[in-house]
């Protein structure tokens, strides 16, 4: 599940990757929880069998009546990117980069443990303050590094739900709606300047 921006608005997909299709789309104002649980309600009370949701983040300590929640790994990647650049100068920042590279391609143990070891080495680093002379204040040397490692800490439990559950084939990426989306955007840029009720009947026409 996740949602896209088409300027002005937002289309919410509930897509099947094993059907290869959309099993529920709504054009929203804004991406809460509450749209998430209206649409997971939405398709169980027609009789739909969810077995797990794979996510882009959103909502990942939200229960959803019990249904496993798997984070998409490529988008944790882009955090971690987002946070060290692709390019990264400092030591402790090349190997967390390095380190959440490998995610799509280790098991959850081994994943862990390269985190634990990196904070073993990395820990003190992480709690470096600077002083700063206009506010009087302490503050985080690190921030963008702290801001990296605690998001894989704290999302790491949701990053091998694909692995804690592996009978019911999980995808641990949401590549299947990405690519959706990719397709719709390119549809409807071709057809540039539509008014906002044309460009929603055109995508839900795709």
């Amino acid at each position: 599940m996740d949602a896209t921006d088409f300027g002005g608005f937002l289309v919410l997909v509930f897509r099947s990757p094993e059907l290869k299709r959309n099993l529920y789309a709504k054009v929203i104002d804004s991406e809460t929880i509450d749209e998430y649980r209206a649409g997971i309600k939405y398709l169980i009370d027609r009789g739909w069998k969810i077995k797990a949701i794979v996510s882009d983040g959103k909502g990942l300590r939200q229960d959803f009546y019990g249904i496993p929640v798997q984070m998409c790994q490529f988008h944790q990647q882009k955090i971690i990117t987002k946070h060290l650049t692709k390019n990264p100068i400092l030591e402790a920042n090349i190997e967390l980069r390095n380190i959440s590279m490998k995610l799509t391609k280790t098991d959850k143990e081994s994943f862990d443990g390269w985190i634990s070891d990196w904070y073993e080495k990395w820990g003190k680093f992480l709690k470096e303050r600077t002083f700063n002379l206009e506010t009087g204040k302490y503050h985080f040397t690190h921030r963008r590094t702290r801001s990296a490692f605690f998001s894989l800490k704290r999302n790491l439990d949701y990053l091998f739900t694909f692995y804690d559950y592996m009978e019911l084939n999980i995808p641990n990426t949401n590549n299947s709606i990405e690519g959706y989306f990719s397709y719709l955007k390119r549809k409807v840029n071709v057809h540039n300047g539509l008014r906002k009720d044309r460009k929603i009947k055109l995508i839900f026409h795709l």
